[in-house]
């Protein structure tokens, strides 16, 4: 059965690939398959109306009904799986970047061909989330990634680089009081501070992100915990804040007007604002090194399925979601941010502070990588920021630890 099936997939992505090289590069292209009636689609729950009016148009121009099922993100793979097997699965699905490398393992979505022009027009590092392996699979949908948010009241405006709020927060932090707080014993946020010192999680070889390249223990790894544990060192952050509750006595302090300012997730945004904040928020400070900060980017895209028997005209579904003018409306009633480059300068977009913020650090900010292996990363290199932070191991030995127990894990746990 699992012979039959990779030789079904085979013969599937061969098809796409062959339909994809036929498709002129005009966003109104002729489909050169014949027109289905029917398109379904599976969308995120509670997140249909910011596609609706998308589909609509779709429905009118190419006089091809749409239907959409509302289903849990988070158990859209499995149902895919299940539905699959039984004839009623979607054309087109959303899920989160970081699913893509189990979806291709398990053959649950396709490679898509689209114009070079089309592509161009995202941020560089959305497209890069949904390639896997060097072959492009889906197209942005919205991004999220940590961002700096402070107390107007006790922080007249954003600081442009780490020094400068080094410095505030030496004089800032007394009496209960803190100019800036993150959590950097989560690898999740601690990873922008070590990627723009020039650590990494994966390297590359030919293009193709490698398991076998590791690069959390090199020399700007180190020097970027070596920054992190300055902080905690010299007081500037509680211990109170480290440890799986770390970020939500983070916000309860900040919500309690204790804390200047933080680095956090935008979903914390909302929260904040119900306590009568009065928040600012904008892209993170530069390092000291003058580097950006390289915060992780989690990405959402829209992808075709295997089961689909009009795949050609999925892709130009997927297309069309993620045109500019209606991922603006996607946007207007969604809130969920798209990675087009053009609505930087967009009114939409530069009188939205949150949304601003988000795409301009967005632009420096590492995608989660896609591979199944990336699961392996968290436990160890979260481990070894505890025990920096808490001052029970020098940066290089806990950083040479996680690496060899991530080594362990893939070897354990994927087969590499």
């Amino acid at each position: 059965m699992k012979k039959f099936f990779s030789i079904f997939l085979s013969i599937m992505i061969l098809a796409v690939f062959s339909l994809g090289c036929s498709l002129d590069g005009d966003q109104k292209q002729i489909v050169s398959e014949t027109k289905p009636k029917k398109l379904v689609v599976w969308d995120e729950i509670g997140k249909t109306a910011g596609i609706e009016p998308a589909l609509n148009r779709f429905e009118q121009q190419y006089g091809i009904k749409v239907e959409v099922k509302e289903v849990d993100i988070t158990k859209m793979l499995e149902l895919l799986y299940q539905e699959g097997l039984a004839g009623n699965a979607a054309d087109v699905i959303t899920m989160p970047h970081t699913q893509l490398g189990q979806a291709v393992t398990r053959g649950l979505v396709m490679p898509i061909k689209v114009d070079k022009a089309l592509v161009s027009q995202f941020n560089e590092s959305a497209i890069n989330a949904l390639t896997y392996k060097g072959v492009l699979f889906g197209l942005p949908r919205s991004i999220e990634t940590p961002i700096f948010i402070y107390n107007k009241k006790l922080m007249a405006q954003a600081p442009i680089t780490f020094d400068e709020l080094y410095t505030f927060s030496k004089e800032f932090t007394k009496y209960g009081y803190y100019g800036f707080l993150a959590p950097w014993d989560n690898y999740y946020f601690a990873h922008g501070i070590i990627s723009g010192f020039g650590g990494y999680v994966f390297g590359e070889k030919e293009g193709i992100p490698s398991p076998k390249d590791l690069g959390l223990n090199n020399q700007g790894a180190v020097q970027g915990l070596e920054y992190i544990q300055k902080w905690y060192a010299e007081g500037l952050f509680p211990k109170e804040i480290i440890g799986e509750s770390g970020t939500q006595t983070m916000d309860g302090l900040f919500t309690a007007g204790k804390v200047a300012a933080v680095m956090n997730d935008p979903r914390a945004i909302q929260t904040y604002k119900n306590a009568t904040i009065d928040i600012g928020i904008a892209p993170m400070p530069s390092l000291p090194n003058g580097k950006p900060v390289k915060t992780f980017l989690n990405v959402k895209g829209w992808f075709v399925t295997p089961y689909s028997k009009n795949q050609g005209w999925a892709t130009k579904l997927i297309e069309w979601l993620t045109n500019p003018e209606n991922a603006k409306i996607h946007f207007e009633k969604t809130g969920e941010i798209p990675p087009l480059k053009q609505l930087i300068s967009d009114p939409m977009i530069v009188n939205n502070e949150e949304a601003k913020a988000i795409l301009l650090q967005s632009q420096n900010a590492d995608p989660i990588p896609n591979l199944p292996e990336m699961a392996e990363v968290w436990n160890p290199m979260t481990k070894a920021l505890q025990l920096t932070v808490t001052n029970r191991l020098e940066p290089q030995k806990a950083l040479d630890e996680a690496v060899n127990a991530i080594i362990q894990r893939i070897q354990a746990n994927q087969g590499k």
